[in-house]
């Protein structure tokens, strides 16, 4: 189905658009995880550990959270 097509069914809403796709296939581009190790002082992980109880979420949270933040930040400034 070409693209032009299914933004034309979407748009009348007459049936569902979802019933086209692969979900069992389906992946949100860069979105793929990758785990690394990064070693932190004592008192780093405290104090990520404090921010995130805070927030209620969990350290690996507040770590990508901030990451992400900043990296977005650093990408918006160039």
């Amino acid at each position: 189905m070409k693209a032009h097509e299914l933004d034309k069914r979407f748009d009348e809403g007459k049936e569902e658009i979802l019933d086209a796709f692969d979900l069992a296939t389906a992946h949100r581009p860069n979105q793929a995880s990758k785990r690394v190790n990064v070693d932190f002082p004592a008192w780093m992980v405290d104090s990520l550990d404090r921010e995130a109880s805070r927030l209620g979420v969990t350290r690996q949270s507040i770590i990508k959270i901030w990451l992400a933040e900043r990296l977005e930040a650093r990408a918006g400034g160039r």
